[in-house]
C-alpha cells in the first residue's frame, strides 16, 4: 500500500549545503532554498559550509536571511574542510556553529584584487584612450597603475568593509570588537583554535550538528529525518548524478579565472589558499 501523504516537515530538519566560492549564483539559490525551509515550516535547520567566502554583498544577503529564518527556525551551522571568511560570516547568521578541531577557518578580513598589464601592454605596443566624466571612474584600470590618490579611496573602502565584519563577529558571538580584531588580521586557524577564541560553540561532526539541531527543536536525533533542501534536477541530471560534481584541476581552475575575471574590482571577503 502506498501512503498517500508525505511525512509532515513539522516532524522533520531540514539541510542546506553552501560549497565553494560565494557569489550571486550561490546567493540566488541559497535564499530560494531558506524560502522553502520557511513555506514548508521545517523546525530547525542544518548549515554545512564549505567554502573559502567570496563576494561580500552575496555573503550578507545569505546571512541577512538566515537571521530573519532564525525567529521562527532554529539554526547550527556545521563547518567542513573550509569555513573562511565569507564562509565564516555565514556561520555568524546561525544560532550557533559546529567546526571539526582541524577544520580551516578564520580569515577575517576583506580584500580587493586588480590586474595591472601595463608593462605587458607595453611590450606588445597596446595602448587605450580613455575618456572618463571623473578623475577616478576607471579607478584599478588594468592598463595603469593605481595612483596614491586612489589607494587612499580603495583602503578606505576596504576599511569600511572590514569593519561590518568586525562588527557582525562581535555581535553574533557576544565578543568585543576589540576582541574580534585581536584575530581578526586576515591569519587562518583551525576549528580548535576558533572553538578557544569564542568563534565557534562546539567542536564536532556534521552528524553532531544533526542531532544538536534535533535536540533543539525537540525532536528525536535517532528517529528525525533530515531532508536536503536544493534546486530540482534535471531529467537528464537525474539519470547522470555524477555531472558537475566530479571536480579536475583544469575544471577548477578555469572556475577560479572565471571568478577572478568577474570580481575583479569589488571588495572580497575570500580566502585563496
Amino acid at each position: 500500500m502506498i501512503w498517500p501523504f508525505k511525512p509532515s516537515t513539522i516532524k522533520q530538519i531540514a539541510k542546506i549545503e553552501i560549497n565553494g566560492v560565494i557569489a550571486s549564483e550561490t546567493r540566488e539559490r541559497v535564499l530560494k532554498e531558506l524560502e522553502t525551509v520557511k513555506e514548508k515550516k521545517f523546525p530547525g535547520l542544518l548549515l554545512r559550509i564549505d567554502s573559502p567566502g567570496g563576494t561580500v554583498a552575496d555573503s550578507q544577503e545569505i546571512y541577512e536571511a538566515l537571521k530573519r529564518l532564525r525567529e521562527k527556525v532554529k539554526v547550527v551551522a556545521s563547518f567542513g574542510n573550509i569555513s573562511a571568511s565569507g564562509g565564516v560570516y555565514l556561520g555568524m547568521g546561525a544560532d550557533h556553529i559546529v567546526a571539526n578541531p582541524g577544520t580551516i577557518t578564520g580569515s577575517i578580513g576583506v580584500i580587493i584584487r586588480g590586474n595591472n598589464l601595463e608593462r605587458l601592454l607595453d611590450k606588445i605596443g597596446v595602448s587605450f584612450k580613455v575618456i572618463k566624466s571623473g578623475t577616478y571612474k576607471d579607478i584599478l584600470s588594468f592598463d595603469r597603475q593605481v595612483t596614491q590618490e586612489e589607494e587612499k579611496i580603495l583602503q578606505e573602502m576596504i576599511d569600511t568593509s572590514y569593519q561590518q565584519f568586525v562588527n557582525t563577529v562581535a555581535e553574533a558571538r557576544n565578543l568585543s570588537v576589540e576582541t574580534v580584531k585581536s584575530f581578526a588580521d586576515g591569519r587562518i586557524f583551525t576549528g580548535q583554535q576558533a572553538l578557544e577564541l569564542g568563534v565557534v560553540d562546539r567542536l564536532g561532526t556534521e552528524e553532531d550538528a544533526r542531532r544538536w539541531v534535533c535536540d533543539l527543536v525537540g525532536l528525536d536525533p535517532e528517529k528525525t529525518e533530515c531532508q536536503m533542501i536544493e534546486e530540482p534536477k534535471s531529467l537528464f541530471n537525474r539519470f547522470n548524478p555524477l555531472r558537475g560534481k566530479v571536480k579536475t584541476p583544469i575544471s577548477s581552475a578555469i572556475n577560479w579565472l572565471e571568478f577572478d575575471l568577474t570580481t575583479s574590482g569589488p571588495p572580497l571577503w575570500l580566502y585563496r589558499p
